[in-house]
């Protein structure tokens, strides 16, 4: 005998969380089938830890910079034992809430590894359940490359575990996690090198941000070797070493920690007995409405391959549900525009294209505008980082099409901003706004004088 739901949401994240809830909300049977704790990888080894040690490692670097504005302390280093026991209570506290609010809405939880029967029909160890919607939200893995001695690193799970803080760390990636656990560990004290195959820091990002990134990174004391191709890890009396395919060696690190990416979660599902396509790499090819090739079965946030945030997976499955059960079937995620933001020291927000992309789209038509400076905030500190901005205009009406931001506040400005580039800003819609002083935040709203790109009419 087996079980029957409206729907069988697999993957106990932001995205199954969502689609759940909003199916039970809208009076339909739902179970949440999930191996480990509720929250997925965001609640329990991303963005929540993350964080958490983002605002540690910010006190860290305001005792530091205090006496530069008279006030005196006296630092008295870091206890990562008392650090870690708080991070790991506060997250513990989102699981216990989402244990009883699943309860509470009526959502039936299945523990354990799910895998397809057929299209309808999911085996959870012997038990089989069958919905007339089944949508996979299975999220990322962290990926460890195939190359020789790569057991000596450790994933952002394994950072997630340590015991104590490392004195001396190897990242090897220049992509958010790398970037933002670089940070971290630096302001903490520990000697940190970021090594990446890439020619420069977060590359999908504006040209703008990726340099301001280096300087900023550099000048807080992290070695950056770009262009460096990891071949293999070694482990000795030294420590860990790493081995470039050109023959270069970088040695003596108590810990190496891969950030080059995520793999969706896709392995265990047995995608083949329910007909649904996937490709190489393990993402699900989902159209506009978040539709696999099989009718009744869908994809939400990472396994889709597109936007892997923790916002777009919940904005995602909440639209499905609406659009499976509450009559709205043209209702989907609009995947343009969508703010993000990397929590380095200080922060990177970017919405809407770079200004190569926005080029290579609008050809020469764009006016961008552009600025660097030392915020207020680092008035007496003379080794304060830099704020940089970018707006990426396009059209004779100067419709904003990219915003671009790197310096402290930025996580926080980026999200209002982002609903004006959402609903068609211009220019002179920023230049109307009468700027708060003495804000960061100012300086999107005054820009006057447009960048000149040699060779470049616009």
């Amino acid at each position: 005998m087996s079980q029957h739901f409206d729907l069988i949401a697999i993957g106990g994240g932001s995205g199954g969380l969502a689609v759940a809830e909003k199916a039970a909300q809208l009076g339909r049977r739902v179970a949440l089938v999930e191996t480990g704790r509720l929250g997925g990888t965001c609640v329990n080894a991303g963005c929540v830890p993350k964080k958490v040690m983002w605002y540690a490692a910010h006190l860290a670097e305001a005792v530091a910079e205090a006496p530069d504005f008279g006030v005196q302390l006296q630092a008295g280093g870091l206890d990562w034992q008392t650090l870690v026991a708080g991070r790991n209570g506060y997250v513990a506290d989102i699981n216990r809430y989402w244990d009883g609010y699943v309860e509470e809405q009526g959502i039936t939880r299945i523990r354990g590894q799910a895998r397809f029967l057929d299209a309808q029909t999911v085996a959870v160890d012997d038990q089989h359940y069958r919905a007339d919607h089944i949508v996979i939200a299975t999220g990322g893995w962290p990926i460890v490359p195939p190359l020789p001695g790569a057991q000596h690193g450790i994933t952002s799970d394994g950072f997630f575990a340590l015991e104590n803080r490392p004195e001396r760390v190897a990242l090897v990636g220049a992509g958010y996690i790398g970037v933002e656990l670089a940070g971290v560990l630096r302001a903490f004290g520990s000697e940190v090198t970021v090594v990446a195959m890439e020619d420069r820091l977060l590359w999908t990002f504006d040209p703008l941000i990726s340099a301001t990134l280096t300087e900023n990174m550099g000048a807080q004391g992290i070695q950056i070797r770009l262009g460096f191709e990891v071949a293999g890890l070694e482990s000795d009396e030294q420590g860990i070493g790493l081995l470039a395919r050109d023959g270069e060696r970088l040695s003596g690190f108590d810990q190496v920690i891969w950030a080059v990416g995520r793999a969706p979660n896709t392995r265990e599902l047995d995608l083949a007995a329910a007909g649904v396509a996937v490709e190489p790499n393990g993402v699900i090819p989902t159209d506009a409405f978040q539709n696999t090739n099989v009718p009744g079965v869908y994809a939400v946030g990472d396994v889709t391959g597109r936007e892997p945030l923790t916002p777009v997976a919940i904005a995602a499955g909440r639209r499905l549900a609406e659009r499976l059960f509450n009559d709205r079937p043209d209702l989907k995620l609009d995947y343009e525009n969508v703010p993000t933001v990397v929590f380095a020291h200080p922060p990177v927000g970017k919405v809407g294209l770079t200004e190569p992309e926005a080029r290579e789209r609008y050809g020469d038509t764009l006016t961008v505008y552009e600025t660097s400076f030392t915020p207020m905030r680092y008035a007496l500190n003379a080794k304060g980082p830099k704020t940089s901005m970018k707006l990426v205009c396009a059209g004779p009406q100067e419709r904003v099409v990219g915003i671009h931001l790197i310096g402290d506040g930025a996580d926080e400005m980026l999200q209002g901003f982002a609903v004006a580039v959402k609903m068609g800003a211009t220019k002179a819609d920023l230049d109307a706004t009468v700027a708060i002083h003495p804000t960061s935040a100012e300086e999107l709203v005054t820009l006057k004088v447009p960048v000149r790109r040699p060779g470049v009419t616009s």
